[in-house]
């Protein structure tokens, strides 16, 4: 029931990220694996969190089978992020998102970005730069369609 992004789309998204070699990036979203793999040819150091149980444990014996290598790879609620490892120069979200979730902003290093689709059923790519501790600039992408982030409630 999950959809994985175009390779036009992954590439837009890691394009707006500006990601440089060492790079720590979270991913919120790992679905199956392709927009993680990506990152990592790119040299960035991934954290990535799935929510879809059975999908975490297929895209895990991926990552194994293929010698795919994220720093962490977890199975939890991406709008909470990973605030243990945070800061992050880059958080990419792979499903559309309500509104922005305040815990990823917080978990932005001051000069990183955050790409994420915002939006209902169709949702704007926005690309929000933290500028300093309580400032962040927000410049829309264009318009994409994604599945949902889901939240959970409890």
């Amino acid at each position: 029931g999950q959809t994985i992004s175009q390779p036009y789309t992954v590439a837009y998204q890691t394009e707006l990220l500006e990601i440089q070699p060492g790079d720590k990036i979270l991913e919120i979203g790992t679905g199956s694996g392709y927009q993680t793999a990506v990152l990592l040819h790119l040299k960035a150091k991934v954290y990535t969190i799935e929510r879809q149980l059975n999908l975490f444990k297929k895209t895990k014996l991926f990552f194994d089978k293929m010698g795919y290598r994220p720093k962490r790879f977890i199975f939890g609620d991406g709008y909470k992020g990973m605030p243990e490892d945070a800061p992050f120069d880059g958080i990419l979200v792979t499903a559309g998102a309500p509104r922005i979730p305040k815990a990823l902003l917080s978990q932005l290093k001051i000069g990183g970005r955050l790409v994420i689709p915002v939006g209902e059923d169709h949702q704007t790519m926005m690309l929000i730069t933290r500028s300093s501790e309580k400032e962040f600039e927000r410049q829309e992408c264009g318009s994409f369609r994604f599945v949902p982030l889901l939240e959970d409630k409890n």
